[in-house]
């Protein structure tokens, strides 16, 4: 793992020029997504399955899946999974609920009415990552804030294989109350749900994880339809003391190591020995791991550890980084709760280990990255409602505020507007 040690300004300095290179347009990724969207366009199905063969190495005889598989798939999936699941589901649940907002009104003051309106978006796409492993956490995540919503209709997709789709993810989808299932990944699919085809549904809003191809892609149809947010490679940030316990926090960074070898995984205390004691563990955690050798190259990349001399340091580092989660391991961490300003979600004291969002506590874990938590949040039932303000005068309510409205109209060289309001009492 690379050290940055020093002073907290040189500090910054170097993990802003780090930021700078991992948000850093790919052209030529942009240029091949730009191809594959037009290609999608103009050509529908018959574009997803062209793609499907080249990427995919799958010839698709059809894009959606029937509810006969979907059973099917449930049907063999363990008893435990699916009680584990289910259990997942509540939680999740139980956490969203609280977020709905209502409809407000408002007759403040006499003859004015004002409010808003809080409308469900009316069909929602929600793409789950393949590849390298299987994430019905994702399925969860993404589809149930959108039902809690009120969103009449979800449309999933996810990449196709030779195998099929997992039994894992047809599970979760039906335990999540998924509409419909298409075997389709990429770009294309986002170039699908956004514009689309003769088989797949044109959606108001995309919504879900996946590589640099699909974040590309949602970045490109952004306009036509709403995204969740541009999601880059996952990672974590540790804050920890000499009270910590090395051997939780290699494994909690491995645990963001394995996903990806762009994956971040870094440390920020104000103890040397601590640090060391972390490298050193996480070398020995390595060799039995599983997917070591994705790990072993994230470590070595992007891992990193920080040493600084005070806690407020620390803060002060982690909030620039933004990461998007952030685990405080600090004696007494709840105390310090009010130092963090910029994270995706926030893991408190030893034994809120990041996986226990990732699955069950029922915070979402499709969160903000590369620094985006100064600005964004993580996914919830917010995403999946739109809002429309209601404005109500009476007459005498209106001959009351006009003059000022048409001293602002004309202030702004809009004479029709002012006139709008003043012809109404001629």
């Amino acid at each position: 793992m690379k050290w940055l040690k020093g002073e907290t300004t040189e500090i910054l300095r170097t993990l802003n020029e780090d930021v700078q290179m991992i948000q850093k347009d790919n052209q030529q990724i942009e240029e091949q997504v730009r191809q594959i969207v037009q290609q999608v366009i103009q050509n529908g199905d018959q574009a997803l399955k062209a793609y499907s063969k080249k990427f995919d190495q799958v010839e698709l005889q059809e894009l959606s899946l029937s509810k006969e598989t979907i059973e099917l798939g449930y049907q063999n999936v363990e008893k435990e999974v699916i009680a584990a699941l289910e259990a997942a589901k509540e939680n999740i649940i139980s956490y969203h609920q609280k977020q709905k907002q209502y409809d407000f009104m408002d007759t403040e003051k006499s003859g004015v009415l004002r409010g808003q309106l809080v409308l469900p978006l009316a069909r929602v796409g929600v793409y789950v990552p393949g590849g390298t492993a299987a994430y019905p956490s994702s399925v969860l995540m993404n589809v149930l804030p959108a039902k809690i919503a009120g969103v009449k209709e979800i449309i999933m997709v996810t990449p196709p294989s030779k195998e099929g789709i997992p039994d894992v993810i047809l599970a979760a989808a039906k335990i999540a109350g998924v509409d419909k299932i298409f075997q389709i990944g990429g770009a294309q699919s986002i170039a699908a749900l956004a514009y689309g085809t003769e088989t797949i549904p044109k959606v108001d809003k995309i919504v879900g994880p996946g590589n640099i191809y699909v974040a590309t892609a949602k970045k490109q149809v952004f306009g036509t339809v709403g995204i969740d947010m541009i999601a880059g490679p996952s990672e974590i940030g540790i804050v920890a003391d000499e009270t910590a316990n090395p051997i939780y926090i290699a494994a909690d960074l491995l645990s963001q190591a394995e996903h990806d070898t762009l994956a971040r995984a870094i440390l920020v205390t104000d103890s040397v020995k601590l640090a060391e004691q972390v490298e050193i563990e996480i070398d020995r955690q390595l060799e039995t791991l599983p997917r070591k050798e994705i790990a072993e190259q994230s470590i070595k990349n992007n891992g990193l550890i920080i040493v600084v001399s005070t806690v407020s340091a620390m803060f002060t580092i982690i909030n620039e980084i933004a990461p998007e989660h952030l685990e405080v391991q600090l004696a007494d961490p709840i105390s310090y709760l009010h130092e963090i300003k910029n994270a995706g979600s926030i893991f408190l004291g030893a034994y809120a280990s990041e996986p226990v969002g990732d699955y069950f506590s029922g915070t979402n874990h499709v969160l903000p990255t590369s620094g985006t938590a100064k600005f964004y949040s993580p996914l919830g039932v917010y995403d999946f409602v739109k809002y429309s303000q209601v404005t109500y005068y009476t007459k005498d309510a209106l001959a009351k505020a006009k003059d000022a409205i048409a001293l602002l109209a004309r202030k702004e060289g809009l004479e029709a507007h002012a006139r709008a309001v003043e012809c109404r009492f001629e």
